[in-house]
């Protein structure tokens, strides 16, 4: 069962996992146009594995509990690295909201995924 402090644990680990990854992402995306182009579909990427991650070191939470903390490292994570593609002058002002939204569903549905995975790993054959 899962405790709070596996989740909070998991919660902060798959911040900073996702934040690491939103970083390279952009920077690298400021030199090379190509990845600049993907940050969408990149960005979606990295959210629904920080979801993955959450639901995975969270030590198996509800399905609720492994959606929200999901959505919440996601959403965090993709916010902080939009912000600095925004300050890099990369995109717009309105993709601070629409993406931070948009990967905060996708890491949500990373969340159940991986809650739903970890279910099937630990369930007796």
């Amino acid at each position: 069962m899962a405790t709070q402090q596996n989740s909070t644990r998991a919660l902060f680990g798959a911040i900073a996992l996702g934040t690491l990854l939103q970083v390279v992402m952009v920077v690298v995306g400021n030199s090379v146009a190509a990845v600049a182009n993907m940050f969408a579909v990149i960005g979606i990427a990295i959210s629904i594995a920080v979801g993955l991650a959450y639901a995975y070191r969270a030590g198996r939470p509800s399905r609720g509990d492994s959606a929200t903390g999901a959505a919440i490292a996601a959403g965090a994570s993709a916010m902080l690295g939009i912000l600095l593609s925004y300050y890099l002058g990369d995109v717009t002002a309105s993709i601070l909201l629409i993406g931070t939204l948009s990967s905060t569903v996708a890491g949500a549905i990373g969340g159940i995924t991986g809650h739903m995975v970890a279910a099937r790993s630990t369930s007796p054959a």
